[in-house]
């Protein structure tokens, strides 16, 4: 039994699945499934569905050094959207609202 594919598309077939089948999952166009099997970077999002859409689940596990691996269940806040914060050196975050008022 293989333990490793090489990409997207050999998962695919290795589930006996047809491009036609994914996008009728994913409720996609068919050429969107063979461009997503292409593609070196995705949203994990993206990743997931189409993992589901072969009908597998989809595990993130962390390796560190010295440590068993971590199996990572949820990233980010449930339901929330991830909030992304950035501010250059020496400037003060923006608290909501004008200034001056």
């Amino acid at each position: 039994m293989k333990h490793e594919v090489e990409g997207l598309r050999e998962l695919r077939q290795i589930a006996g699945k047809a491009q036609a089948e994914i996008a009728s999952a994913l409720n996609i166009k068919q050429p969107s499934v063979s461009q997503i099997e292409r593609q070196t970077d995705m949203y994990l999002s993206t990743l997931r569905s189409y993992v589901e859409a072969v009908g597998g689940e989809l595990e993130l596990t962390v390796k560190l050094p010295q440590r068993p691996a971590l199996r990572i269940h949820q990233l980010g806040d449930a339901g929330a959207p991830p909030q992304i914060t950035t501010r250059r050196p020496g400037t003060r975050a923006k608290m909501g609202g004008r200034r001056g008022r």
